[in-house]
């Protein structure tokens, strides 16, 4: 049954990725977990960004998404939490004090269970409550899906989209967290986290108070 969509299916793909590769929150996230953490928290926070999108893919197709779309207070609701959200991330990362350059290790352990569900959770959050990935699944799904595409074709490509995600952020984990990457950055110690933060701020007032 694909086959009889790909031409819909590539266009999609492609659209979406050069959506996940600008940078945005997620970005912002995801090399700040791997520069600070190492690469096992921000594989784990780029799982969550990636499984964060599945909220938006399921409202998108039961109708919600164009519901909230075009309920005003609705959609002001939804831009009013998630761009509280990322201002609070960008606090918390303002707020990050010297650390020493002991916690970069050429052989990273496994981090603890419980700070995995921790980065997996801000991944997840950080996208899951982002308005501006509303708009876009809105978009691509009323201008680029037919509304005779199956469900079942539609449910392949959230997934699709869920995986792609993941996978770019979990290269960008990759690169970032190398020792010789998280050694340079971490010259500018706790300096980089507040510029870090600075950037999510931004991102939050631009999606608070500009029209998205």
């Amino acid at each position: 049954m694909l086959s009889d969509y790909l031409h819909e299916f590539w266009g999609l793909a492609l659209i979406h990725f050069l959506a996940v590769v600008a940078p945005g929150p997620d970005f912002a996230v995801t090399l700040r977990q791997s520069i600070r953490f190492g690469r096992w928290m921000g594989i784990c926070t780029a799982i969550g960004i990636g499984a964060g999108i599945s909220v938006h893919v399921i409202y998108t197709l039961i109708g919600i998404g164009a519901l909230i779309h075009s309920t005003p207070w609705l959609m002001t609701i939804a831009k009013m939490i998630g761009g509280i959200y990322i201002c609070y991330l960008g606090v918390q990362f303002i707020r990050s004090k010297p650390e020493k350059t002991d916690f970069i290790l050429p052989n990273e352990a496994l981090p603890q269970q419980r700070n995995l569900r921790r980065a997996f959770s801000t991944g997840f959050m950080t996208n899951a409550t982002n308005p501006k990935a509303t708009l876009f699944f809105l978009a691509v799904f009323t201008t680029i899906v037919s509304a005779t595409t199956p469900l079942s074709v539609q449910i392949f490509y959230g997934v699709w989209m869920c995986i792609v995600n993941a996978a770019w952020f979990i290269l960008v984990s990759c690169l970032f967290s190398s020792p010789t990457v998280r050694l340079q950055f971490v010259r500018l110690g706790h300096w980089f986290e507040r510029a870090v933060g600075v950037v999510l701020i931004g991102f939050a007032v631009r999606l608070l108070f500009i029209s998205v």
